[in-house]
């Protein structure tokens, strides 16, 4: 195939991406024919679909799936999997420009952005195989692909296939939003779905949108050598995380050389020839900064147009998703829904575990309900931002003057000392030491969070975290280190003139 006429997701047209296709989205693939009536039909083959068909045909139902584009959808094929490949090619770029403060010394760090694109390509297609329609056929579901569309609430159409089903599920995720900008389509903006197909860097990278995708990228690509301009309307990052947290990350976006685009408003962008000029506003100047790409990292739109949700009598939202209630149940009782399509925490495995539990609701009459789950998150720049629970603020209004916040900073902790990761803290909300909430930003903050999950998850406070050893010297010991805070709180002048009184008595 002229790799023009290719999919973006398989260009370049590689040997890499040919496998991936194979795996994925395989040309030669056959659709099975229909034999009677399925226990479930999934719509969407993303993290949430997959989960959902691969668990119900391990329980032994009858299982159809059917993919429009790509098996393994954004997170394998252009979301979490290549972009965290992007991620540590980039740290590791920075880890060797530090060098020198370990005593280490490099003459010059090259960035080899072409090779670092044919890792991210090579690695994504290895980790394929595990999505593959192979794989799923293997494992006894009918695999479909094409774009799957409701004639009824009992039938699903494929190109000429009507599959009948028992229950459904709606997996089919959601996609980049282009903002509404006078000519930035026109423009080629890059998202997420078009990033990972460059062969090139760009000298000059604009970044519309200072969220978790705008910041990592950003990140990443001033530390392979782009000049970067990320653009803030809200004059802050991060904005739905906790600001003392966002502050951390800004500042080391800065020290890496990515330049703050703050409080504009963009009037219009102009393409001439590579060349994109980007004209805003900020206060009462106008201004044009121009740059040879732009990546628009604003946030998702959910996937509800051209599958019939009409016809089956499904209540959806074209920016919030199809209507579910707290079993994921959709209008129609015998339809479901999991994951981006419907949920404002559009995690991967937020799709993942709300797939377990439409198992239970769809296929067992369970009732378990997804405002239920504890969910953390992670956002992974360098240093990463991971949460759990309330934020301080939210805290606060829910609690009052009954939440108390314990910090530590990785500053004042031996391990992070050590390897010169000062910048960052652990903070914890409790209420009566019961855990409630917590932000860590730090180094691997997205494997630390685990702990105070388990932790909240299994109903420990804060104090008992502090009687579990942590092994020394490890960056975990600043969660033990909060939990000796709160403990020493219960310290009170009263219970200590009592133990004094004690001591001198037993003399």
């Amino acid at each position: 195939m002229n790799q023009e006429t290719l999919p973006p997701l398989f260009t370049p047209d590689s040997p890499e991406n040919q496998t991936l296709r194979a795996n994925v989205s395989p040309t030669d693939w056959t659709n099975p024919v229909p034999d009677g009536r399925y226990n479930l039909v999934v719509i969407g083959a993303g993290g949430g679909g997959l989960v959902t068909a691969a668990g119900a045909a391990g329980l032994g139902a009858k299982v159809a799936l059917i993919e429009k584009h790509a098996l393994g959808g954004d997170c394998l094929n252009v979301g979490c999997v290549p972009s965290k490949a992007l991620l540590a090619a980039a740290k590791t770029a920075a880890a060797a420009r530090k060098s020198g403060a370990y005593g280490v010394k490099v003459d010059q760090v090259d960035v080899d952005f072409p090779a670092v694109m044919n890792r991210m390509r090579a690695l994504r297609t290895g980790i394929s195989p595990h999505d593959s329609a192979e794989r799923f056929r293997d494992l006894g579901i009918d695999v479909f692909l094409g774009t799957g569309c409701f004639l009824d609430g009992e039938t699903i159409a494929v190109d000429d296939a009507h599959l009948k089903f028992s229950k459904a599920v709606i997996a089919t995720g959601a996609r980049a939003i282009v903002l509404p900008i006078p000519g930035l389509e026109a423009s080629d903006p890059l998202t997420n779905e078009t990033l990972f197909s460059l062969t090139a860097l760009p000298k000059r990278l604009a970044v519309i949108g200072a969220g978790p995708i705008g910041c990592e990228m950003a990140q990443a690509f001033a530390r392979f050598g782009s000049e970067v301009h990320l653009f803030e309307t809200e004059c802050k990052i991060l904005p739905r995380e906790d600001p003392d947290a966002a502050e951390v990350v800004r500042k080391a976006l800065h020290a890496d050389g990515v330049n703050s685009v703050c409080g504009v408003k963009i009037d219009q962008v102009r393409k001439q020839g590579d060349t994109r000029s980007i004209q805003y506003t900020c206060g009462d100047e106008q201004k044009t900064l121009e740059v040879d790409h732009i990546l628009v990292g604003v946030g998702r739109a959910p996937n509800v147009e051209g599958i019939g949700l009409e016809a089956a009598g499904v209540d959806f939202d074209p920016r919030k998703g199809v209507t579910v209630n707290e079993r994921l149940q959709t209008s129609h009782k015998r339809i479901f829904a999991v994951g981006d399509v419907c949920l404002a925490h559009k995690f991967t495995h937020m799709a993942d575990f709300t797939a377990r539990l439409v198992l239970q609701n769809a296929l067992f009459g369970g009732r378990k309900k997804y405002t239920d789950l504890l969910v953390p998150w992670c956002t992974y720049t360098q240093p990463e931002i991971a949460h759990v629970g309330l934020y301080e603020k939210e805290a606060g209004e829910q609690y009052g003057a009954k939440v108390k916040t314990f910090r530590r900073d990785f500053s004042e902790v031996d391990r992070t000392i050590l390897e010169g990761h000062l910048q960052g803290f652990v903070k914890i909300h409790t209420v009566k030491g019961t855990i409630v909430g917590a932000t860590i930003v730090g180094e691997h903050a997205g494997d630390l969070i685990s702990e105070i999950s388990v932790a909240m998850r299994a109903g420990m406070g804060l104090g008992e975290l502090a009687n579990v050893i942590h092994p020394y010297p490890t960056a975990a010991e600043a969660i033990r280190q909060c939990g000796d805070a709160y403990n020493r709180e219960k310290f009170t002048p009263t219970v200590a003139k009592l133990f004094r009184w004690w001591l001198k008595k037993r003399r």
